[in-house]
């Protein structure tokens, strides 16, 4: 071991939590100062201490010493609620001033004692919740002297204020600050810092340092500024910083460290570099044995309910579950409801759980109070008696089948887990509501942490590296696909020992062959697993009963002020800290919408919660796989997989959700379950012994595991588990850990022989378990998301015209699957009318069998424009003319922009004007009607004073005559709506080209992008209309196009690059029908397609006259009519057909439906007068 005076300790260290900045991993920190005997080192991540917790638990693991400490922003001698900049310089010091052009200098903290711990998370936190500017938290000499106490300070790096003044050559004011600093934190903390990278900024005022220590007393401290691990690993963290700065490895001008040695140094190194000053590195030895803290693991800041004078959480807990069993049970309360409410009381009172249960009542049932629509509830809470008499959950457990056995069994060591799903819209007013109940220093959302994963870190190096984007491209392309979402690591690649290594066999080529490859792999491992950036969770909400800053640190999101946690919820949750999952969930949405079209229509309310789950029509409507827009239900593999299945019953709902999962299908479970159910494939046993004793938690998914609880089950029965362990078993077996799953192995042997099994029936049944439990679902989950799919299941079979409103209604901002959505409407035979000033509410709504637009869907038409819109009508009665329509709203709808915007979505067609004629008169209409409202603003006079008896004419001077124009044509017509709306409504281009369509492509758009199987670089054929096109220049100056080609179900982006822009660059134009061969290309999660080739398919006889066909009435018999369809159906165009029927005296005109569209050739004109006579052709 290193002698006193040969050890060192680091003191100013930037993991991987300083993001983009740190490039030291934590794990392999601890290995490097490990190998090198060091026996403490601390953490100074920049501004935040994200890392902390982690931090100490790698330090307590590895036997070293962990010190906390922060590297403050601190503010220029201002306040940190000013946000004024400073400079200490004169003009021309600017490069030697104040950071960030006068926003900040830098402080080394360290925590010395547990106090200290704590005090630098209060200045942490407030650093952020008051002093934030920019991107930085920053403190002030207020917070240090409120929070200094238990800290270690020092003089920081050549950014601190001391060394900024000295630079600047102001002595007496760098002598003052160290003064106050020192009184600040006492003089046996202060220590000034003395850095040495070689480098001019540190070098000129290394006598000047010396020279104030003594000059007050303060010791000296020496540090590096260590910023990676070992030497090699500077490129990394040059990449992070240029990664940062968005600028490429070899711009001169961008952020980058001068001088080296920013790693961990060995002790002999360091005393090589202070060989002079000896007793600085003494000192880091004095400090590290100073620091001495610890988190507690064993906390419980479970919440608080406030309950009436007199109770206490548990006497108040057990009245609310009687209160709730006299609630749900109101004929009487049966016993095996009351023996359950009764056992699982017991248990929550001896966990300690009742608190909880009250404080997730109290809100969901506010919410239900507010009108809010609450989720079914999942998580393991959802299964339990107690949640469903106390409101949480609103099914009775049974009825869904469910268990409250993974939840409440007394062996229990984890807190409970409710996920509860509120209607998106007003998910913040439940965040809004807890936070005042419970005050807003106890609640706050989590942090997240992105890592660089390996794609991202592939393309981020070739960026770095100067190449074209198709570099980071082509080494994506040639990585093994993605396994339930997750790739291989890069080192994964390379490493024989990895379960992947053989998948990769086609990038190692591309690595071993491209030398410029290999420089890119080589930088993108080296930042591969760093932090990027940080986030806030989807859905969780972290409630405490004490104030958060007293037990961890937190922050506030400059974006909107939210306050979140700077661990992440892991952390928070070993500190005794309790997660709520608020999600919002658009379907509750859509769900709540639906529920108020229907009563807007005029049909009797349903109460959706109290729905029997038997309904014929919605399990017809399932088995067809028409659940386009059913929730969880609405992808076409996830259709195909209903039609095999053909659910008939609640059960198949729930299991078709637990098993369309990556795991699941991995094992073709969810196909072996369709075929059992129908009696195609036999069910086998998992082993011919085991088939009686798993019978009774097999047989309802036909032998096959679909659910957590059906693991545990069988872990009882075979093994003798109690519930306990085998809630443990299955944690330890979803971890797929080796060296777990051996050890977890021999206890369940020994269980199983103990009750007489084989040694072959213990082997098959572990190895089914196995792979299972990673994947299989807690069936309370599945349960609460089959109910909110067999819902919007039965308002689509039920209350189609309601339901679709609704559903176009969520999705108005997403043009792909508003034109989805949109087409299944068409296929349902629902017409979806254009928007109407008269009929229009703001939103999607259902007037009889069809649907409205909402006038908010118009572009350029804001929410205060339709409220002035819709109230007036109210007030004044419906609108009669475009003249009258001006008149009677109020100043703000009369803008031009608005009124232009109304007319080509065509919300006045119903007044009797074209559109054409409006448009052309809007903007004169729209001047005289503002002049009039102006002067009758100011009481002068009335538009329509006058208007009635003889005075009529003179009245209406000041109306606008609305010219007799012919509107615009189909073409132009549809292309002002699509500008309008955003996609066409009244009709589309290609409607009565489907024929042509389906005949030259080889599959439709939206089908094309839900297909996840398709691989990559496959060809495919589509046909469909340019709807946008882009020409762009590469930066070497080659010509290439992105293209958006859309049928009528859905839309893709096609790129043409290279020679095939160049062939093809003439027939591109906006309107166009294309047939387009091209390569699917994924990116990301998108898919695009890159050209091949483009045809033109004949479609020019669309715009002629329809074909007319003369036919006698005495020869309209059914074997005639049926071989005139195979005729016409044989000659597929886009020209429509007029049958004349001719009888005496009068003429009868059918038109073909548009299936039968024909292309009007000689060949078919001879078929038709074979048919029909040489006269039935006009």
């Amino acid at each position: 071991m290193p002698t006193a005076t040969e050890d060192f300790v680091h003191l100013h260290v930037h993991t991987e939590y300083s993001m983009l900045d740190g490039a030291a991993r934590i794990g392999d920190l601890f290995d490097e100062v490990e190998r090198l005997g060091q026996k403490a080192i601390a953490t100074t991540d920049h501004g935040y201490v994200f890392g902390a917790f982690e931090f100490w638990s790698r330090a307590q693991a590895k036997g070293i010493k962990p010190i906390i400490g922060v590297e403050a922003y601190v503010t220029p001698g201002t306040s940190r609620f000013d946000q004024t900049r400073v400079r200490f310089g004169q003009q021309g010091q600017e490069s030697d001033d104040v950071s960030a052009r006068g926003a900040y200098t830098h402080m080394t903290l360290l925590a010395k004692d547990n106090e200290g711990l704590h005090n630098l998370f209060r200045a942490s936190s407030l650093a952020s919740l008051e002093g934030q500017m920019g991107k930085w938290p920053r403190m002030d000499r207020d917070l240090l002297q409120r929070y200094g106490k238990g800290l270690v300070a020092t003089s920081g790096c050549p950014s601190g204020e001391i060394q900024t003044r000295l630079r600047l050559g102001q002595w007496d004011e760098a002598v003052r600050t160290a003064g106050e600093l020192q009184d600040i934190f006492g003089r046996e903390n202060f220590f000034v810092e003395l850095m040495d990278h070689g480098i001019d900024i540190e070098t000129r005022v290394t006598k000047d340092l010396l020279r104030l220590a003594e000059t007050i007393g303060a010791r000296l401290v020496a540090t590096n500024d260590l910023h990676y691990v070992r030497e090699e690993d500077a490129s990394s963290q040059e990449a992070l910083l240029a990664i940062n700065s968005g600028s490429t490895l070899d711009d001169p001008d961008r952020f980058k460290f001068d001088g080296t040695g920013y790693y961990v140094k060995s002790a002999a190194e360091m005393r090589r570099v202070f060989a002079e000053l000896p007793e600085a590195c003494d000192n880091t030895l004095l400090i590290a044995e100073q620091c001495e803290v610890s988190f507690n693991t064993k906390a419980n800041y479970m919440p608080r309910f406030p309950v009436p004078e007199g109770e206490d959480e548990t006497s108040w807990f057990v009245k609310e579950v009687e209160r709730g069993l006299h609630r749900r049970y109101p004929n009487g309360i049966p016993d095996a409801a009351r023996k359950q409410a009764q056992y699982e009381t017991e248990v929550i009172i001896q966990m300690g759980f009742p608190g909880y249960f009250l404080v997730v009542a109290d809100f969901i049932n506010w919410a239900k109070d507010q009108g809010i629509r609450v989720g079914p509830g999942r998580g393991s809470a959802a299964g339990s008696m107690a949640s469903y008499l106390m409101g949480i959950t609103e099914r009775a457990r049974r009825e869904l089948g469910l268990s409250s056995e993974r939840l409440l069994h007394p062996e229990r060591v984890s807190m409970p887990d409710v996920d509860v799903d509120f209607d998106e819209r007003r998910r913040g007013e439940v965040i809004r509501y807890v936070t005042e109940k419970y005050g807003d220093d106890r609640v706050a959302q989590i942090v997240t942490y992105g890592t660089i994963k390996a794609k991202q870190a592939l393309k981020d190096s070739a960026r770095l590296l100067g190449f074209p984007f198709a570099m980071g491209e082509k080494l994506t392309k040639a990585m093994p696909p993605a396994v339930m979402g997750k790739d291989i690591p890069l080192s994964g690649i390379f490493d024989p020992k990895h379960e992947r290594y053989s998948e990769a066999a086609e990038f190692r080529q591309l690595h071993d062959t491209d030398p410029e490859a290999q420089r890119v792999v080589e930088l993108a491992r080296g930042i591969e697993g760093l932090k990027r950036q940080w986030g806030v969770h989807a859905a969780g909400v972290i409630m405490s009963s004490d104030p958060l800053i007293d037990i961890i640190p937190i922050m506030r999101r400059p974006q909107d002020g939210a306050v979140i946690t700077q661990f992440d919820y892991p952390t928070s949750e070993g500190l005794g800290l309790i997660k709520m999952d608020f999600l919002g969930l658009r379907n509750l949405t859509i769900l709540d919408d639906a529920l108020e079209n229907i009563e807007m229509n005029g049909k009797e309310p349903i109460e959706i919660e109290s729905l029997t789950l038997d309904d014929k029509a919605s399990y017809e409507l399932l088995a067809r796989g028409d659940t386009l827009g059913v929730f969880q239900l609405d992808g076409g593999p996830m259709r195909a997989l209903l039609r095999q299945m053909k659910p008939d019953k609640f059960d198949d709902l729930s299991a078709v959700i637990a098993l369309y999962r990556p795991g699941p299908m991995g094992m073709n479970s969810h196909t072996n379950y369709a075929l059992r159910k129908n009696g195609l494939q036999k069910i086998e046993p998992i082993h011919p012994e085991l088939e009686q004793p798993l019978a009774e938690i097999l047989d309802e998914t036909y032998g096959l595991i679909v659910y957590q609880e059906q693991v545990q089950r069988a872990a009882q029965i075979l093994a003798g588990y109690s519930l306990g362990q085998a809630d443990l078993l299955r944690r330890a077996m979803g971890k797929k850990k080796k060296e777990i799953l051996d050890k977890e192995f021999v206890p369940f042997q020994a269980g199983c022989r103990e009750r007489g099994y084989s040694d072959a029936a213990i082997q098959a049944v572990w190895d089914t378990l196995v792979p299972f439990a990673g994947y299989a679902f807690n069936k309370a989950h599945s349960a609460g998301y089959g109910l909110v799919a067999y819902w919007t299941a039965f308002l689509k079979a039920n209350y189609p015209t309601e339901y679709m409103a609704a559903l176009l209604q969520s999705v108005r901002d997403d043009k792909d699957k508003l034109a989805l959505y949109l087409n299944e409407c068409r296929r349902m035979h629902i017409t979806v009318l254009p928007p109407d000033v008269n009929d229009s509410a703001a939103k999607f709504t259902a007037v009889g069998g069809d649907i409205r637009f909402g006038l908010t869907g118009v572009r350029n038409v804001g929410a205060n424009v339709v409220d002035a819109i819709i109230r007036t009508r109210e007030e004044k009665g419906a609108f009669t003319s475009f003249t009258d329509f001006l008149d009677k709203v109020p100043a703000v709808v009369c803008n031009k922009r608005t009124i232009e915007s109304l007319i080509k979505a065509g919300a006045f067609d119903s007044l009797g004007h074209a559109r054409r004629a409006l448009l052309v008169v809007h903007e004169q209409a729209v001047d005289s009607v503002i002049s009039v409202k102006r002067k009758e603003a100011e009481g002068q006079f009335d538009l329509f004073a006058d208007f009635g008896g003889a005075d009529a004419e003179d009245g209406m001077s000041f109306s606008v005559d609305v010219p007799d124009l012919p509107d615009w044509d189909k073409k132009q017509r549809l292309a002002f709506e699509r500008e309008m709306l955003g996609l066409y409504v009244s009709d589309h281009p290609l409607s009565g080209l489907e024929h042509v369509l389906t005949r030259a492509a080889d599959t439709g758009i939206a089908n094309l992008l839900a297909d996840e199987g398709r691989p990559d670089g496959s060809t495919v054929t589509i046909a469909g209309l340019v709807t946008s096109l882009q020409r762009k220049m590469s930066k070497n100056g080659n010509p290439w196009a992105a293209v958006t080609i859309e049928d009528l179900e859905g839309a893709v982006e096609v790129m043409f690059f290279g020679e095939t822009y160049l062939a093809y660059s003439t027939v591109l134009a906006e309107d166009q029908v294309v047939v387009l061969r091209g390569r699917v290309r994924r990116r990301d999660d998108t898919m695009q397609l890159q050209a091949m080739e483009v045809s033109l398919p004949d479609i020019t006889v669309g715009a002629e006259s329809p074909l007319a066909v003369k036919v006698s009435h005495t020869r309209c018999v059914e074997p005639i009519i049926l071989r005139l369809r195979e005729v016409l159906a044989t000659h597929p165009g886009s020209a429509e057909v007029h049958v004349q029927v001719l009888e005496p005296g009068k003429t009868t005109v059918v038109r073909a439906g548009d299936g039968l569209r024909v292309e009007k050739s000689p060949a078919l004109f001879g078929d038709l007068k074979a048919l029909l006579g040489p006269s039935c052709l006009l």
